[in-house]
């Protein structure tokens, strides 16, 4: 998850220093932009980035014992009860965040939703597929 969310929203979302595209203020928000980079304090990811890790790990784990307790009602094999877990997570927790929070509060234009989406997409199935893969 860690890993998954580092490649998409830190190196490809918002490059070096605050020059990916969810951060170029020709596209997005300044909203969401100054959120992330002016009003203090910074969220927690900036500051302490291994904090978080921490906290978004422990979040996997709980996400692994979720897996574990439906994985038994779903057709067996790893890629179908990765991608059932994956689906699972990315329409109960991100697609939800993401309307809710980077559009609904922070005004963030859609074609940028859309791509986060497409990280969220990214990041649900690689954690779900690291977890497939260790439980079964």
């Amino acid at each position: 998850m860690n890993i998954a969310m580092f490649v998409t929203f830190r190196v490809i979302g918002f490059g070096n220093g605050t020059r990916g595209v969810l951060l170029n203020p020709s596209m997005q928000s300044e909203k969401l932009i100054a959120v992330w980079t002016g009003i203090e304090p910074l969220p927690v990811i900036v500051r302490h980035p291994f904090q978080m890790a921490i906290v978004l790990t422990t979040l996997a784990i709980i996400h692994a014992f979720v897996y574990r307790w439906l994985a038994p009602a779903w057709p067996s094999g790893i890629v179908g009860r990765a991608g059932r877990m994956g689906l699972l997570l990315f329409v109960l927790s991100f697609l939800f965040f993401e309307v809710f929070t980077p559009f609904n509060l922070f005004h963030e234009p859609l074609p940028l939703v859309m791509l986060e989406l497409v990280f969220w997409a990214i990041v649900a199935f690689a954690e779900s597929s690291a977890i497939a893969w260790v439980i079964e």
